[in-house]
């Protein structure tokens, strides 16, 4: 036994010793110099933090190229996240100086070239968020380990200004706004001008990111800015369509911001709110209030990307044309409206407390306010016709979350499926719906046993948390993850989620207008997991039935 471990030790220190390593890589800032972790016979990473792709921006200016430096900068540290609020919003943390990507980089025997090239953008409303996502005992939910070393491509996650100093704008050139999606675009075009360097090809990059994050990845494609420096890109349970990703009264919420700092509102406001500290800017930003059935929370999601005639030239649903050539795979989880709905209706979320219809009604007027009696009627009808005379509390509960998964997030996504389909030339569409039952979920736990895919799920499985933390997590939790790094990083490699480096459980058929095909991912995945027309009947009310329905009069600001 003394023996075969001393075998199995050589064996990994060899193998340690024989994986390859880029040591100092020339970018066009200087020299860097990161860190290479061995991860077995043969394999092994090089990691490097924070390096810059910019220089620290001005407040409500565009990204500007990195001075550069001398020596060898050692990439050994995560930079700062972005300046941003509190989750309590009590305070703010972060930097100004903010503007820093990682890269992950796997290695065989010899150091590896030409690898295809995947960049993270992350979540949190535009408001919060950064490149490494919550860190737990120094387990970071954005590392890029597992996915570099399982799909064989290179990760990268980059930092973007968020809230007020990402996102403000008075809706005119004096204040432009989307500096955000600004700083992602110059951290994109960074990549392209340098991953060669690092053994990536820079002609094959994919983009990928999650809610606000999936959000800004489909700005990032809409977007003319970007002409040729990607070719695929992966919108996870967030699109520039959702109500929430696009502020459509801008002014207001400057108005706001400058009035809280002590700024007028004239032409003398946008010189003022430069002269401000960032700090105090951060903390003026529009409180994020507990949602109620009559006011969804989503609805203060107010810091957001804008249409600014130049990032972002015209309404979203008009730019798809700009995307023609990307292949593009988008989805949702089959419970995204879980943990904004159950905040607006408490009820939903409590064991032992019923959940009046009166409340999911009251929901469903608060999403479609302009649309004012007659389109409650309509919509109510529409998510009630198969409840029969006598509900029970499952079926209404259920009711609420489907209402706020469709209007947040399934129904936006799919509309962008459907556009990006439409509009494509040589660009593949993928259309998913994740189901895997959260893991809170069921007797003893937190949640009702019947709740699916909450929002955020699919982090933890794309970014391989259950090789990570195995103990934390079951087969069928480490079947899934390998699943979702499978389709994945063989997306990026060819376009073609079933074709790639490695197997896949069900070939995934593309979206095409007339197919509309999607698959249904979880941890017990066979042929009948694949699908068409995802939740059609539904789509159809909200993009077809309500908008030709005539507004009442009333108008929301947001």
């Amino acid at each position: 036994m003394v023996k075969l471990k001393i075998l199995l030790a050589v064996i990994l220190s060899l193998g340690a010793a024989s994986a390859a390593s880029l040591g100092v890589v020339q970018t066009e800032g200087g020299s860097v110099r990161g860190q290479n972790i061995p991860l077995g016979l043969f394999r092994s990473v090089d990691v490097f933090k924070g390096i810059p792709f910019a220089a620290k921006p001005g407040t409500f200016e565009k990204p500007k190229p990195h001075p550069g430096w001398d020596g060898i900068l050692k990439a050994t540290k995560f930079a700062k996240r972005c300046l941003q609020i509190s989750l309590l919003q009590t305070s703010s943390f972060g930097s100004e100086d903010c503007l820093y990507l990682n890269i992950w980089v796997p290695h065989g025997r010899n150091v590896s070239s030409d690898l295809p090239v995947m960049i993270w953008l992350y979540g949190g409303g535009f408001m919060v968020g950064g490149s490494m996502g919550p860190n737990f005992l120094n387990n970071y939910l954005y590392s890029g380990q597992e996915i570099a070393d399982k799909g064989n491509v290179i990760v990268v996650s980059v930092g973007y200004r968020v809230g007020v100093l990402g996102f403000l704008s008075t809706g005119d050139s004096r204040l432009p706004g989307n500096y955000g999606l600004w700083d992602q675009h110059a951290a994109i075009a960074w990549v392209h001008r340098n991953i060669r360097s690092f053994g990536g090809d820079p002609n094959n990059i994919t983009i990928f990111g999650e809610s606000a994050g999936g959000a800004s990845v489909s700005f990032q494609i809409l977007s003319p800015h970007n002409k040729g420096l990607f070719k695929r890109a992966i919108s996870q349970s967030g699109v520039a369509l959702c109500p929430w990703s696009m502020n459509r009264n801008p002014r207001k919420v400057a108005d706001e911001v400058a009035v809280k700092v002590g700024c007028p509102t004239d032409d003398r406001m946008v010189a003022c709110l430069k002269s401000v500290d960032a700090g105090t800017l951060t903390m003026a930003a529009p409180r994020i209030t507990q949602g109620s059935p009559d006011y969804p929370a989503v609805k203060n999601l107010l810091l957001s990307p804008v249409v600014d005639g130049d990032f972002v030239p015209d309404q979203p649903s008009n730019l798809f044309h700009n995307a023609a050539e990307i292949d593009y795979l988008a989805g949702v989880n089959d419970m995204d409206g879980h943990l904004f709905t159950s905040k607006d209706i408490p009820s939903l979320g409590n064991k032992n407390e019923e959940t009046p219809v009166e409340d999911v009604k009251r929901l469903l007027a608060a999403y479609i306010k302009e649309k004012g009696q007659a389109g409650l009627e309509v919509a109510f009808a529409e998510y009630s016709s198969n409840w029969g005379s006598a509900p029970n509390q499952k079926t209404i509960k259920r009711t609420a979350i489907d209402i706020g998964t469709d209007y947040i997030f399934l129904v936006p996504v799919q509309t962008a499926i459907y556009l990006h389909a439409a509009n494509a030339r040589s660009g593949r569409t993928y259309s998913y719906l994740m189901s895997e039952p959260s893991l809170f979920a069921g007797p003893g736990k937190p949640y009702h046993d019947w709740v699916g895919a909450d929002h955020a799920d699919d982090l933890q499985y794309v970014f391989g948390k259950p090789f990570t933390t195995p103990k934390a997590y079951g087969d069928r939790h480490r079947d899934l993850s390998g699943y979702m790094i499978a389709y994945w990083t063989n997306f990026a490699r060819t376009g073609d989620p079933n074709k790639g480096d490695l197997k896949v459980p069900v070939t995934w058929p593309a979206f095409t207008s007339t197919g509309q095909w999607f698959l249904d991912i979880n941890g017990k995945m066979n042929e009948s997991s694949i699908g068409q027309g995802m939740r059609l009947r539904y789509v159809r009310l909200w993009t077809t039935i309500l908008p030709s329905l005539q507004s009442h009069g009333v108008t929301d600001a947001q």
